[in-house]
This record gives C-alpha cells, structure tokens and sequence, in this order.
C-alpha cells in the first residue's frame, strides 16, 4: 500500500520527536541531583505524561507530537530554575 511523501514525512517528524522524548528522559531522571524526591516524583510523571502522548497521537495526528519535547525541555528548566530560585534547590 503506498503512501504519498507527506504522510512519510509527518511520520518521519513525528517520530525525530518522540526520540527527543528520549534523549531527554535522562535529564528528567538525573534531576534529584538538584531536586527533592517529591520534585524528581512530578518531573518523571510529566515526562512520562508527555512520552504516553506522544505515543498515543503519533497514529492519530503525528504533527501533534511534535511540540512535546519543546514543551518537555520547557517544563524542565522552568521547574528546575524555579525551584533553585524560590525554593532554594541547590546542587
């Protein structure tokens, strides 16, 4: 069954994307060299909140998932500088 290159394409993003996902599932774990427990516990849950999604659109709507590593990336450094800024989170 051939599929035109559009379709190929959103896929191809689609998936660069949730292997973005990957690459930043280290940061999210490594994060209790900086945070609390309970902080290290919400990041891993987001990012595997956004990794469920993202492999729950990919057959759905491909181009959806290709904002989820901006918005993991985004949630990570706001969570982490916030936390080092108001709640004193130190290395």
């Amino acid at each position: 069954m051939p599929r035109d290159a559009r379709t190929v394409a959103k896929y191809v993003v689609a998936g660069l994307a949730l292997a973005g996902m990957l690459v930043l599932a280290p940061f999210f774990l490594a994060s209790g060299l900086m945070a609390p427990g309970w902080a290290v516990g919400v990041f891993i849950a987001v990012w595997l909140a956004l990794f469920g999604l993202g492999c729950f659109w990919i057959r759905r709507k491909p181009l959806w998932v290709v904002p989820l590593p901006l918005i993991a990336v985004g949630f990570w450094l706001g969570g982490m500088n916030a936390g080092a800024a108001l709640l004193g989170w130190t290395a």
